[in-house]
């Protein structure tokens, strides 16, 4: 996962493939392909400006370049 500003995600294609689900409070909104399910991005319940994008469907990424950040509870790790 990588996270931006709402205004700096630009899904340029595959739009009309997209669903979402909501739960609970509704204010997170996670996106799936209908296709093959793979979870795309979603807005953030606890920062609704903000989304998080499943790195792995981003163009041009190197993923080995990221550095992972594992969570465990409410506890970081780098």
């Amino acid at each position: 996962m990588v996270s931006c500003d709402r205004g700096n995600l630009d899904v340029q294609t595959g739009q009309e493939v997209l669903t979402e689900y909501r739960f609970n409070t509704n204010v997170a909104i996670h996106y799936f392909c209908k296709k093959c399910g793979i979870y795309t991005f979603h807005k953030m319940r606890k920062n609704p400006d903000k989304y998080a994008v499943n790195a792995g469907c981003l163009e041009g990424v190197d993923l080995s370049n990221l550095r992972p950040i594992l969570i465990e509870g409410s506890k970081a790790y780098t």
